[in-house]
């Protein structure tokens, strides 16, 4: 059985993430895309547009010092342009740890992600460690 284009396209996404590929995921992602980030902490929020994004991701690495890391554990769709990812998060920063599921909500148009909205299994934790 051959993935749905969807899946796949998270999937590319995912692992181009984890090479620092970021030309790659520019490419995946439509130049009005936005990545919804949960919490109340420096790195939460809205990110509007590709550079937006991409700087989001920047940040994420220089402050984990490249420790962070994302796993996909599956990819769930619906053929009419949604996908759901689930994930494991790990990462050190500043003396803490963290080290768990998460997931991120895919909306596509086409063979463009449009929307991103990540989901954490504990907020608190979130902000804590990101805070």
């Amino acid at each position: 059985m051959t993935e749905h284009p969807h899946a796949a396209l998270v999937r590319k996404g995912y692992d181009a993430f984890s090479r620092g590929d970021m030309d790659t995921l520019r490419g995946l992602m439509s130049a009005d895309a936005t990545h919804h980030v949960p919490g109340s902490h420096h790195l939460s929020g809205d990110f509007k547009g590709q550079d937006a994004i991409i700087d989001m991701y920047r940040r994420l690495a220089e402050e984990t010092a490249g420790s962070l890391r994302v796993v996909v554990m599956n990819v769930l769709v619906d053929g009419r342009g949604h996908a759901v990812s689930m994930h494991r998060f790990t990462a050190e920063r500043e003396g803490r740890k963290i080290d768990e599921p998460g997931g991120i909500v895919f909306r596509i148009i086409g063979d463009k992600i449009t929307d991103l909205d990540e989901c954490v299994e504990d907020i608190d934790r979130s902000n804590e460690f990101w805070g």
